[in-house]
């Protein structure tokens, strides 16, 4: 119950943060576009101006050169278009953390789960980047065709988040017996596949690291309560617990895990479609 009133109170307050941040950006998307038809409506101007009056001024012409004008009626618009770029980045970010952070009512609702991936990806696309330690973390996303499924989506895209970001956190610590060089030879790499099993009434979500994977005595206790691999104050030991609770005993669905040693990771999540 303190898992739950934790999760919907930071639930609210990230969906209302993306709330707040899609009001400003909503703004600035609105003035750019108008800069953008000003803009062209001074070049056009300006240029219909030089046709007619190829002789200016001496004092123009140097001013011209002074400002470099050739360069910024090439530059302005595409500046301006690399800020609506940004503009639409941010509201992508903003939408992503309102789906991640879905407040779930007391029923469940359809909902699209690889729409759900997609957001925590992208939550978590700062951590996929390369680094000192290591290149990027190549992601390979296998969707298929889902139906909608009816679910508690806000507490699946935690079960996403904890599976991806326990993947990260073993290639961060493998990075650290690595070279760069050789990492660079062998990527780092975490493939998503989802697909439907209309026969099972089910979809199957397959998260899976080429990592450096996992005996079968730390297989055996992964999904264990305060059981963790990770060094003191990494790891709660809680998050495989609570990820199987959630996709088991709250979605009737199953949560396995398929490892060997030096052959990477797979997390095999199927729920059913009409719960």
């Amino acid at each position: 119950m303190i898992r739950h009133e934790k999760m919907a109170s930071l639930g609210n307050l990230v969906a209302g943060v993306a709330h707040e941040i899609n009001n400003p950006v909503g703004f600035l998307n609105g003035s750019i576009e108008n800069a953008q038809e000003y803009i062209q409506d001074l070049l056009g101007h300006l240029n219909l101006y030089q046709q007619h009056h190829p002789q200016a001024a001496a004092a123009i012409q140097a001013n011209a050169q002074a400002i470099d004008l050739d360069f910024l009626r090439n530059d302005l618009p595409e500046l301006l278009q690399s800020m609506q770029g940004a503009t639409d980045r941010i509201a992508s970010i903003s939408d992503s953390l309102r789906i991640f952070s879905r407040a779930d009512t007391q029923h469940k609702v359809s909902a699209d789960l690889n729409e759900g991936l997609n957001s925590t990806l992208l939550i978590l696309k700062y951590r996929l980047k390369a680094n000192q330690h290591r290149p990027a973390i190549a992601v390979i996303q296998n969707y298929g065709e889902l139906p909608p499924v009816d679910c508690f989506p806000g507490q699946l895209n935690q079960v996403f988040m904890n599976i991806l970001a326990n993947a990260i956190d073993a290639f961060d610590e493998a990075a650290g017996h690595s070279t760069f060089e050789a990492l660079e030879d062998n990527p780092q790499q975490i493939t998503i596949t989802t697909v439907a099993l209309a026969d099972q009434n089910t979809v199957d979500i397959r998260i899976q690291d080429n990592g450096k994977g996992m005996s079968d005595d730390i297989k055996a206790k992964i999904f264990d309560h305060l059981f963790t691999t990770k060094g003191v104050g990494k790891g709660t030991g809680l998050g495989l617990a609570i990820a199987r609770q959630i996709v088991v005993e709250t979605h009737g669905g199953s949560l396995d895990v398929h490892a060997e040693l030096g052959q990477g990771t797979e997390f095999s999540i199927q729920l059913p479609i009409q719960g």
